[in-house]
């Protein structure tokens, strides 16, 4: 087949089958498997034995404010470290290939307060909560009474009400 008519049917330059046509010539059917993308930045086993020790230094070593490691503060890392340039989701995947997992806290915070949480949860999470709709259809409008057709009551207040916003602030 022609190049020409090649490069239309897969959607592809001219340049590009001329290119194939020449690597089966010199090596066949091998010389044509993907060698995968050409820019894609790999860290080696080696590199990231060097990686892991800077991440055992903790965040503060490498400047960082806590003791807290994100992706980001991870990439910072290896790119001062390791002079590779690499997405977050790289570095993801990266951590994720040599066991490495996000972490919850193990226990909750010293400072919490749990007398402070139930009252929280008992006397204002009822009043945020609030149904935001009146169980039938009503009014899009502004202007519309602001009673439920079902049970004559009245309506919870809009999510962005003043009133209710200085409300929450004083409880």
């Amino acid at each position: 087949m022609k190049t020409t008519v090649i490069a239309k049917d897969l959607r592809v330059s001219v340049r590009s089958v001329e290119r194939w046509r020449r690597a089966w010539r010199e090596g066949g059917m091998e010389a044509l498997r993907s060698a995968g993308p050409a820019n894609s930045p790999t860290v080696t086993d080696t590199q990231f034995a060097v990686l892991e020790e800077e991440l055992g230094k903790g965040p503060t070593a490498h400047g960082f404010d806590d003791q807290r490691w994100t992706l980001a503060r991870v990439q910072t890392v290896i790119r001062r470290r390791l002079r590779v340039s690499v997405s977050v989701a790289t570095v993801w995947r990266l951590l994720k290939q040599h066991g490495w997992s996000w972490q919850a806290p193990a226990r909750r915070a010293l400072e919490r307060d749990e007398h402070a949480v139930e009252l929280w949860k008992k006397e204002v999470w009822p009043r945020v909560k609030g149904s935001r709709r009146c169980p039938v259809p009503g009014s899009s409008s502004s202007c519309a009474v602001r009673r439920c057709d079902s049970c004559g009551g009245e309506r919870p207040p809009p999510p962005i009400c003043r009133s209710r916003e200085v409300e929450l602030r004083a409880a």
